[in-house]
């Protein structure tokens, strides 16, 4: 395949063109994270729908917001709001006094308030007496019983002006928002990592032969419809049906039947928020070695037969060499190479300690809105009036046993426990009352087996006199819907195999990758990727880097001042994203870089094209 970056400078008459793009685009985020708490959290209902677009300045009228919220909705993203902001402009004073000047035939500047009062609640959008009595009221705009509707526009459009200035100075002034940037995102990369200063300068792309993984096609690409900018750079990637799953992975197994192997479970959780946490391991190699690193979903049978969709998740594993400080960890390597669902890496490795940290780009393992036929039953009573457990419930504890038994032996350690009730309660089990489980619940050398943590569960319901609400507080925390599917959650296995010695794994903890991952998430993609260099912003880098079934883009701002980064997709074809967005911008940090986005295909039975523009506002 061929790669050749593109690069392209727009006419200096178009910078304030570009200039009023970045002030929408922050009085949208503005105006949604003053109603939703995130920007990958949707609008659920008509009323969140009116309220946000009451936040950007607009006033809806129902009929406006019937048009955009039909029977068939059920949710709108930050995407969505943003396209209706851009169909629906704000009322101009001129607007105004035309409307109110249709209803004012004398041209008198006034309306009488039983005339308006009539008109408001008989006609339109009606109000009650109440919502008419309470403008009318307003001294600014109102004597002997006449509304002098020019004051009233010129309050009604400082108001609206006021909201959006709040709006704007609450994103600017709370830290948290500013780290969710302009659009949804993975938690896992959301924040600007800072650049080593030694770090030597990057392959820029300047050829149109760099040889590509088969499968690829890389060619330039402009799309007509790529936000006008000082400075811009196109990237295409075509990947074959199938061909992102195609990619040969170096792992004989007759060759290494005398290797020595340790091996540990995991589990993606999807936070409330979209953030995903998973558990993280220690890896102790006594001498240098040889080895093989692996991580796949797990092929767990699904309760009542439904079907497994973690299977279809992505999943990585990013290999960092330990330190006396803890900081600023070295990447080693990461497992790029694929086979079906399963990546690994096979290299050499010295005598030490290892950090391990699973990663997904959150693509596939993400909120999505299903309609569920109807809530499973977790317990029922037997003819004496005992409660007992639905087959349903106790397959699906099973499952949820196999996901927590992180060492496979169909045992639960009060370590292995614990991570489970750290997840499911936040709390954590001592020893005093881990002896009160052995004394009531079946154990074998310490740890718990499968009867007794089914036992536990229904111990759990009889103390709440049948109530499953706990019940199903601990069933959702772990990714399961009300049909008993887990849909929020991703089970996945690590496997590590040594030539020379016997490597130990170790769960270390259950928590979201922060800064540590998303540094080796921009490290690995800036060792491995292309670079390009936007025309007239020679301090800005944008890296692409295809790695079996998924793309990363990584920013890189080595400048001194922060920048606003337009990313296009709308050229793309079958392509999801982890940020649930076609456009949308992101800030980058001084002296920083950080993920653009993740991309993969939407069906890998067919051809896609990955066609991004990413553009300096």
């Amino acid at each position: 395949g061929n790669h050749k970056a593109t690069h392209s400078e727009n006419p200096q008459g178009k910078k304030s063109q570009h200039a009023e793009e970045a002030v929408f685009y922050m009085n949208c985020r503005a105006a949604y994270l003053t109603v939703l708490k995130s920007s990958l959290e949707n609008i659920k209902s008509k009323e969140q729908l009116g309220l946000v677009l009451q936040q950007a300045g607009r006033n809806p009228s129902q009929k406006t917001i019937n048009k955009y919220w039909t029977s068939q909705t059920t949710s709108l993203n930050f995407d969505d709001f943003c396209a209706i902001l851009k169909k629906e402009k704000p009322a101009t004073k001129n607007e105004l006094l035309e409307a109110f000047g249709k209803i004012d035939k004398d041209k008198a500047g006034y309306i009488l308030h039983d005339e308006l009062c009539k008109l408001l609640t008989t006609r339109g959008d009606k109000m009650t007496w109440e919502e008419v009595t309470s403008i009318t009221k307003q001294a600014d705009f109102n004597s002997s019983g006449k509304l002098d509707y020019n004051k009233f526009c010129e309050l009604y459009l400082s108001t609206s002006e006021q909201c959006c200035r709040a709006a704007r100075a609450r994103l600017e002034t709370d830290p948290r928002l500013r780290q969710q940037h302009f659009g949804n995102q993975s938690g896992n990369c959301s924040e600007g990592i800072p650049v080593p200063m030694s770090k030597p300068s990057p392959r820029v792309s300047g050829r149109a032969d760099h040889k590509l993984p088969k499968g690829d096609s890389r060619a330039p690409s402009r799309p007509s419809s790529a936000q006008s900018s000082k400075a811009s750079a196109s990237t295409t990637v075509t990947v074959g049906a199938s061909s992102s799953r195609s990619t040969k992975l170096i792992i004989e197994p007759d060759t290494m039947k005398e290797w020595q192997r340790a091996q540990s479970k995991g589990c993606f959780y999807l936070e409330e928020d979209g953030e995903i946490i998973s558990h993280k391991y220690r890896l102790h190699l006594p001498q240098r070695s040889a080895v093989c690193v692996t991580i796949k979903p797990s092929n767990i049978p699904q309760a009542g037969g439904h079907s497994r969709h973690w299977l279809s998740v992505d999943t990585a594993l990013f290999i960092l060499k330990e330190s006396e400080t803890q900081e600023n960890l070295q990447l080693v390597s990461f497992t790029e190479l694929q086979n079906e669902e399963m990546f690994g890496w096979r290299g050499e490795l010295g005598a030490g300690v290892y950090l391990l940290l699973p990663f997904t780009t959150g693509c596939r393992l993400r909120k999505v809105k299903t309609q569920i036929p109807a809530e499973a039953k977790l317990l029922w009573r037997d003819e004496d009036g005992e409660l007992a457990l639905t087959k349903e419930f106790r397959a699906a504890l099973l499952d949820v046993f196999e996901t927590i038994d992180l060492d496979g032996n169909g045992l639960l350690s009060l370590e292995e426990y614990n991570f489970f009730e750290l997840r499911t309660s936040g709390e954590k089990c001592d020893q005093e009352a881990w002896a009160v489980c052995e004394e009531n619940f079946e154990m074998k050398k310490n740890e718990l087996t499968r009867q007794g943590f089914l036992d536990l569960n229904l111990m759990e319901a009889n103390d709440r006199d049948g109530d499953p609400w706990d019940l199903w507080v601990t069933l959702l925390s772990l990714g399961y819907n009300k049909a008993l599917e887990m849909t929020e959650a991703c089970p996945f296995v690590v496997t590590i195999c040594a030539e020379r010695c016997r490597p130990r794994i170790k769960a270390i903890s259950l928590e979201a990758g922060g800064s540590q991952l998303s540094r080796a998430v921009c490290r690995s993609v800036l060792q491995k990727g292309e670079a390009q260099v936007l025309d007239g912003s020679e301090n800005i880098f944008i890296y692409t880097h295809r790695s079996g079934s998924r793309i990363t883009s990584v920013i890189e701002n080595k400048s001194e001042n922060k920048v606003i980064i337009h990313v296009n997709n709308e050229q793309s074809k079958n392509c999801l994203n982890n940020r649930g967005l076609t456009v949308f911008a992101v800030e980058v940090a001084p002296k920083s870089m950080m993920v653009s986005q993740h991309v993969m295909a939407l069906n890998e039975q067919e051809e896609w094209i990955y066609s991004c523009v990413h553009s300096l506002v």
